[in-house]
Order: structure tokens, then sequence, then C-alpha cells
């Protein structure tokens, strides 16, 4: 009998292990609806992009390894993609929601996204990367919750709150996409929204702290942020967890994301929470209301002025975010147990940024390069063999002396190769870069023009892993890539005006061999279009 209980006990324990292996992790269901609406951002009525009937969109909430089935229903009058910013699509970028992967969904018609936030934990956004729709609406907040059983290297904050941040246009979308067409620039923005509002108020105990979530989801100006009277304790940039200084203000470029803890320790009152633009010659400013809930008194007194000096001030501030070594991120083990600067990239890639003129219209390119969307996505040419959408050719790895000019431009790299990859900025204005499908790692920024020289000053330790980059004027930025997800990867500006009028391009990262460990299949839902109109998934 003995014999017996122990086999038994032996086959109940192998069964609930291999259970638990199987176990799939939870599914999160969404139906949204993209229609739209009226709105006053400004003060007065405009159209905007409503999703479920709000602006900005609904907060979606997840936790690490969640899986997300979100219907999208279209009832726009043009088709629209929402993309997940910063959401790595593991093996998936089948659902990375740009028109390099997927076709649009056509008005009155819906798709149903399917992804999953794999080993990712922090504050993200999600948009639409279709025209200028981005500067309607559409957007909201995308957070990623750690897992119970993984410990952050804080205490829980006893309040959570979003900020998304951004430039605002009264002129509608569709305007403004006539101005770009028409071969020029956008004009300056009319002024700045935090939530989509011109003043919002944020609530907190006396002696709590809280953690607000900043995401700046403007079409391409650089906002400072700072809270009258508080100091704000830095511990989260794109999912990784850094080290914590505190700080009066922080620069937070077009598509980053941080987040901040700040303990609500000063006299019980009302305080300013301040956004206002960098680096332009008028300086627009918003503001929304820190409350303490025992508060009797308004906010008061002059509204805090952002920081005086601009690109070496916010220089410096750059390069004291720095990585936790010994953190946790999603996973239990130490975000500094991959040891980045021990590798040695097996090529580099030179991108500089510029802003010709091609045919006598205002465009922006990259290598002289500026990207033209073809008729059919990239990733279903490349599924489909489809000849004549995109050659591997079709940009050069460094700047050339050629002549700006139009194409669709695609960078081929490998499944496992280690990138270097500099930024390289001449023009006057400060840039944005961001990649979808990775984090990286920012390892350098310098003034003038970029040599190998350049090298000496990386830092090989502990730099920051993010999605999106700044590249100040005159200026370079580095930055090391493990090309560990396979699939067709945007590479772009995230100020939205450039990458609509060329700055972007795609890297295409490629194994020879198919392989499920590598890449999903095509989704049996897909949508096709162009020349993979007709096709079977």
């Amino acid at each position: 009998m003995g014999k017996l209980a122990f086999h038994l006990l032996c086959g109940i324990l192998i069964f609930w292990a291999v259970s638990v292996v199987k176990a799939e992790d939870a599914y999160r269901y969404f139906t949204w609806t993209a229609t739209y609406g009226m709105a006053s951002p400004l003060g007065a009525p405009q159209q905007v992009i409503l999703i479920n009937g709000q602006f900005p969109g609904p907060r979606l909430d997840l936790v690490t390894n969640e899986n997300v089935v979100l219907n999208l229903i279209n009832k726009l009058d043009e088709p629209l993609l929402l993309t997940w910013n910063g959401i790595k699509q593991r093996k998936n970028s089948w659902q990375d929601g740009v028109l390099g992967t997927n076709c649009p969904v056509p008005p009155n018609a819906n798709y149903t996204y399917k992804f999953q936030a794999k080993d990712q934990i922090g504050s993200y956004t999600y948009f639409p990367s279709t025209q200028l729709h981005r500067a309607a609406g559409g957007f909201g907040v995308l957070n990623v919750y750690a897992r119970s059983v993984i410990p952050v290297p804080y205490a829980k904050p006893d309040g959570d709150f979003s900020l998304l941040i951004g430039d605002w246009y009264q002129t509608s979308h569709k305007a403004l996409r006539q101005i770009l067409d028409s071969g020029k620039s956008l004009p300056f923005p009319d002024g700045l929204l935090i939530n989509g509002q011109k003043q919002s108020t944020f609530s907190g105990d006396q002696g709590k702290t809280y953690m607000f979530r900043i995401s700046n989801v403007g079409l391409k100006t650089t906002i400072n942020i700072r809270i009258q009277g508080h100091k704000m304790k830095l511990v989260e940039v794109e999912g990784s967890h850094v080290i914590q200084n505190l700080y009066d203000s922080f620069d937070v470029h077009v598509g980053q994301s941080l987040s901040i803890l700040v303990t609500l320790d000063q006299s019980p009152k009302d305080y300013y929470i301040v956004a206002s633009t960098r680096f332009t010659m008028t300086v627009l400013t918003t503001t929304s209301v820190l409350h303490y809930t025992n508060s009797q008194t308004p906010v008061s007194g002059p509204v805090p002025a952002g920081p005086a000096d601009q690109f070496p001030w916010s220089l410096m501030q750059a390069r004291t975010i720095r990585w936790n070594l010994t953190s946790n991120a999603a996973r239990p083990n130490p975000q500094g147990s991959f040891h980045y600067g021990k590798i040695t990239p097996s090529r580099t890639i030179l991108l500089a940024n510029s802003a010709p003129l091609i045919s006598g219209k205002q465009r922006y390119a990259v290598n002289g390069i500026s990207y033209i969307n073809p008729d059919t996505p990239l990733k279903l040419a490349d599924h489909f063999n489809i000849p004549g959408v995109f050659t591997l050719d079709s940009i050069r790895p460094a700047p050339t002396a050629s002549s700006p000019h139009l194409a669709t431009a695609v960078l081929p790299s490998s499944l496992h190769e280690f990138l270097e990859i500099v930024f390289q900025n001449s023009e006057d204005t400060v840039q944005s870069w961001h990649l979808d499908g990775y984090d990286f790692w920012v390892v350098g920024f310098g003034s003038g023009t970029w040599t190998q020289d350049s090298r000496k000053g990386y830092n090989l330790v502990d730099a920051l892993t993010r999605h999106t980059t700044q590249v100040y004027p005159k200026s370079w930025t580095a930055i090391f890539v493990s090309l560990d997800n396979q699939g067709m990867w945007n590479l772009r500006s995230a100020m939205w005006d450039r990458q609509y009028l060329g700055q972007q391009v795609y890297l295409r990262v490629y194994n020879p061999t198919a392989s499920l460990a590598n890449e999903y299949d095509i989704p049996t839902n897909a949508l096709l279009c162009g020349k993979a109109a007709g096709r079977h998934p």
C-alpha cells in the first residue's frame, strides 16, 4: 500500500506540474468603437475622435503576460489603425498596428487585435497610426502592472494617476493633413492639454505617496512637467526601473513615457501641476491641480516657471537617468543580468534625419530617403513573397551624397544580430525616435558629428533601456539593440508630422528558416489589401 500511495502521489504531482506548465496566462476581452464626436479641449467646440465615447480613450490596464483580445470597430469615414506604443509584440509584428504591418480597418468594418503584454511592466500608450488621426484624439493610457510574485523597487503607492500631456491644434486633422500634403510645415500648436483638458484635478491625502504616469502624446513638442512645491522621484521609464533620483521638473519628449512618485508632504492646500513647451520661441503652458483632500485653500501664487536653460540642461538631465541594475522588471532576474556593454555589435547603422524639399514640397528624410507607404503592407508582401512592394537595397546604412528622393525604405537585418544604431541630427531642432518591437539601450549622447572615437564616451554599464529617445540639435544619440524579435518593425520619428512626411524606415528582422519558436503564423483574421487582397491567410 505504501508503494501504491507513493506512485499515486507522484502521478498527481506530475499531472499538476504539466498542467501548470501548459496553463495559459489570463485573457482580457474588449470591444472598442471609434467614432467622431464634439469636444472643447481648448474651450471652443471641435471634432475629435472618441473611443467608446471617450476623449481621451479608455484606460487599458493590464498585468504582465496577460493576453488582450480587442475588437476595434471603425465608425470613422476613413481607414483606421491603432498602435500599442511600447508593447513589444513578441514574435507578433502582425499586431503592431502600423501601415507597414497591417491593412487599415475600413470604415464600418472591424478588426480584432490579439496580443500579449509579454515580459513587460510599465507605462505606455496607444494611439491611431493612420493619417493624422492622432491630431484628433483616439489615444489613451496603456499601463502594464507587475505580477504579485515579482517585487518592484518601491512601496505600493497610495494611488495611481495617468497624465497624457501633449500639444494640440484647434484646426481639424483633415485640414492639418492638407497643409502637409501641400508641401508646407505644420503651424505652431494652439495649446497644451493634460488628459484632453485645459485643466483637471488630482486629489490625494496629506502624507501619502502617489504615482503619476506621464506620457507625451503630442504631435511635435517636448514638454516640461513640474508640480508646485513638490519633488518628483523618477522610478520607471518605458518599462525600465531606474535609479530613483529626485527632480524639480522633467523634460518629456514626444512619444516618451515615465512614472514618478510624489509624496504629499506639504501644508494642506492646492498646488499647480504645470506643463509647458520646451525649445519653442513662444512658450505654451497649461496647468492642472494637485488637491490635498484636507485643503481649504485654492491654488495661488505664480505658476512655477520651467527651466531657464535649454538644450544643455535637458542633456544633463538625460544623462542622470540610469538603469537600476539590481531591480527586477517584469521578470525575477535583475535588469543588469544581461551585460549589454560586453557585447560587440555586429555592425553599425548611421541614420541622419533631414528636411529636404522634394519636387518643391517639404518632406522629411532618413539618409536621403523620404518614406512612402505602398498600398500593400510590407509584412504581407514579405509573407506572400509579393514582388514590387519593397527591396532590401532601398536605403543605405549610412548617409550618402545622393539627392533626396521618395522610396519605401527597408533595412535588412538578421534575427539575433546585435546592432549599434546612431541617430545623427544636423538640424536645429530636437528629434524623437521610436522603434517598435523592442527596447534599446541609450548608450550615448554627444554634440556635433558622431565618429568612432565617440564610443569612448558610451555608458556600457547602466544605460537605460527604452523605446523612444531624443536627439538634440546638431548632436547625435547612440543606441544598442539586440534583435531577438523577428518581424517587420517600424523605426520612425515620434513627431507625427515628420513621420507622415517620410522620416521613418522599417527594420526587417529575418530568419530564412520558418519556425513558430521565432514568429507566429499570420492571423486567420488578417485583413488583406493591395496586392495581398484575395490571398488566403
